[in-house]
């Protein structure tokens, strides 16, 4: 008999489980891994993505190994980074923090990198790095002070939630949408699928 098989979501995310669950994906279980997110020193964009999501898969795995919970687990870890040129835009806790963000994305274009990782029961990784260009209009302040007052960038990569409100500023977009929003679907399926794990076999509990 062929052994079952179970997606382990390593994110707390509400986005990313909702993109999961828009194409069919329900994970059994959410694992978030509490994992220090702090760039290392000149660190590319790109390289912190990867490092991370890889990073919280492999801190997932070891959780569930622990608890004896291994066998038939699919882990899937992603992490997104907001950046222009190789300054990234931290996730913004503090309204101070989303200001100085439109700020800087104001009337400019900037890049969203997402490190997608799985890691199959057999201990395989597979990662991937998506990147999606987007272009924000200029901004007034007008612009600024209602999208500060929605809160919407509370917690927001780059401080920002192209989902909502954030929306109505991308002048361009060029890349995956979905990967704007927190995970690229289609690099994500890919991944999955060439791993093994095949859809519509994820346990919900």
């Amino acid at each position: 008999m062929a052994q079952s098989q179970h997606l382990i979501l390593a994110s707390a995310s509400p986005r990313r489980l909702e993109l999961l669950q828009q194409v069919g994906l329900e994970p059994e279980r959410l694992l978030p891994a509490d994992i220090d997110e702090a760039q290392h020193g000149s660190e590319h964009p790109r390289s912190l993505a990867k490092r991370l999501s890889q990073g919280k898969a492999e801190a997932a795995v070891a959780v569930l190994e622990r608890l004896q919970e291994r066998a038939g687990r699919f882990v899937l870890a992603a992490d997104t980074v907001v950046c222009v040129g190789r300054q990234v835009m931290p996730k913004a806790e503090l309204i101070e923090d989303a200001h100085a963000n439109l700020r800087i994305l104001s009337g400019r274009t900037h890049r969203v990198y997402t490190g997608v990782c799985v890691i199959g029961p057999s201990g395989r990784l597979r990662q991937r790095l998506v990147e999606t260009r987007v272009r924000f209009k200029r901004l007034t302040r007008e612009d600024m002070d209602q999208y500060l007052a929605s809160g919407e960038w509370r917690g927001k990569a780059g401080g920002y939630a192209i989902q909502g409100l954030a929306g109505g500023f991308v002048v361009r977009l060029v890349g995956s949408y979905s990967n704007v929003v927190g995970l690229p679907l289609y690099e994500t399926l890919a991944l999955l699928q060439g791993e093994g794990f095949r859809q519509g076999t994820a346990a919900a509990q």
